[in-house]
């Protein structure tokens, strides 16, 4: 068999069983995925035939692979045999880490938050930053669980990052110095004298128990309404923000699972566990992403209170590695997590959209204002400008827009 036979033999067998699952989750005949699998195949042959140079494709298929992974998930990765294998080995093991929380985002990668107080925080890497290359290696068609393995490491090691902040145009090399790093606990304290303010950066179970003797303990002390701040909180487990919406609702579904093979499974309130009813306005941004969402579209849809902010991210979903004959693997999200009563119909498949798919959008929209950290020509953060965003932080329940606006659709005074 020649080797342009092999090529497309890999590439029709690939696209075929890729194509198929497509076809399988958006609800298409076989037939109508097939027609897409033939104008795959000619665009392929017109590429070997009649392209400038003879393509490598290899890369050819690898760019196929991930950019149809991306356009349906693009928290989905594909790991080559040996990658699998590195996957494999170090995925339990505790290693550290940069700090940055990842998706793929017009064929590169894309920053969906960063864990605070990590490494890649106090450089000022924020939601929506495009990492261009790790290591010197590009990030165009890098699997998503491949790069997450290149940023872990010992810790005191470091690793160059090539990034494209938000607000500059221009490529920077930052170098990160791997750490472990934990999170920060809640914060809560009583502000505008009868409302208490919960900040949560991140989430575990622990922090679900830290908010519920933070709410009790808040209460005592007179408060009549809460402010639970999840901006820029994108750690934790599903789990974990069901169990944190539960805190605030006594009755009610506060979510549901679902995926084509996985059977849909309710997750009701418990009484129980409920600790709260007082009025509550959950604060939110582009950085808001995974267990904080479940919170905040539980609160919406279940008109227990006010969602003040930005859109979150939209990051919900079970993910399971499916092995290949090769010794490959697809990471792939298997079911995806909704709000109580998504109202938004995806045409292509008459299914309600979940909240990977859509985020959460406030009922009250506030834009979200950060300081922006700046860099030397070492692509280093100047430590004037680090300082000046950590007093900004310092002073944001007082003077933050977004606090504000909470508390006057709380009724209480700004």
């Amino acid at each position: 068999m020649s080797s342009r036979t092999k090529y497309f033999v890999v590439i029709g067998s690939t696209c075929l069983t890729l194509m198929l699952l497509i076809g399988n989750v958006i609800g298409k005949p076989a037939d109508d995925t097939l027609k897409h699998i033939g104008v795959f195949s000619d665009v392929v042959s017109h590429i070997k035939a009649e392209y400038v140079e003879e393509p490598d494709m290899k890369s050819v298929t690898l760019g196929a692979l991930n950019g149809m992974l991306e356009a349906i998930d693009p928290f989905a990765s594909y790991l080559n045999s040996d990658q699998y294998k590195e996957y494999l080995r170090t995925k339990d093991a505790k290693r550290a880490d940069v700090g940055l929380i990842l998706s793929r985002r017009f064929g590169l990668l894309g920053v969906v938050a960063v864990a605070p107080n990590s490494p890649a925080a106090k450089a000022g890497f924020s939601t929506y930053d495009m990492i261009e290359s790790i290591k010197g290696i590009s990030t165009r068609d890098m699997p998503l669980a491949y790069a997450t393995l290149l940023l872990q490491g010992d810790a005191g090691s470091s690793v160059e990052v090539s990034v494209v902040h938000v607000r500059r145009s221009e490529p920077q090399t930052v170098k990160l110095t791997r750490a472990f790093t934990a999170l920060p606990p809640v914060e809560a304290k009583l502000i505008d004298g009868q409302v208490g303010y919960i900040n949560i950066d991140a989430l575990s179970p622990n922090h679900v128990k830290e908010v519920a003797a933070a709410i009790q303990k808040l209460q005592k002390e007179g408060a009549q309404k809460f402010v639970v701040d999840v901006r820029n909180c994108a750690t934790g487990t599903p789990e974990d923000g069901i169990a944190l919406a539960n805190l605030f609702q006594s009755s009610g579904r506060l979510a549901y699972l679902e995926g084509q093979r996985v059977a849909r499974q309710d997750f009701n309130a418990d009484s129980a566990k409920a600790v709260t009813n007082l009025p509550v306005a959950v604060l939110t941004n582009r950085g808001t992403a995974g267990a904080a969402e479940l919170l905040a579209a539980s609160v919406l849809d279940n008109k227990r209170g006010q969602v003040v902010g930005e859109r979150t991210y939209g990051d919900a979903a079970v993910r399971k590695a499916i092995t290949m004959d090769d010794g490959a693997a697809i990471i792939l999200s298997v079911a995806k997590y909704y709000s109580p009563n998504p109202k938004d119909r995806d045409q292509a498949t008459g299914r309600m959209k979940a909240i990977q798919d859509t985020g959460v959008t406030p009922n009250v929209a506030v834009a979200d204002t950060e300081s922006q950290i700046e860099y030397d020509d070492n692509g280093e953060p100047i430590p004037e400008s680090i300082d000046q965003q950590q007093q900004q932080q310092k002073k944001k329940v007082e003077d933050d827009p977004v606090v504000k606006k909470a508390l006057e659709v709380l009724g209480s005074k700004a």
